[in-house]
């Protein structure tokens, strides 16, 4: 049995800014993977109705995220 656990981020009223400098979509289209201006990586589920929303925020870069590549198997 697979367990499913939901992320959750706490940051206080406001999201942190993150002004998108790099984007990708994976190969099966459901995740989209944004690089910010502020060091961020955030992951995005994209729906068959082409709905988006958040999944994760990766936290750690201390320079802008220019460029974001996939790893092959």
């Amino acid at each position: 049995m697979k367990a499913s656990v939901q992320a959750v981020a706490v940051w206080g009223k406001t999201a942190p800014p993150h002004s998108i400098t790099a984007i990708m979509i994976t190969d099966d289209q459901q995740t989209i993977v944004t690089g910010s201006q502020e060091g961020q990586i955030c992951l995005w589920d994209l729906s068959s109705e082409l709905k988006i929303s958040s999944k994760e925020i990766l936290f750690g870069h201390t320079a802008s995220v220019t460029c974001l590549a996939k790893a092959r198997e």
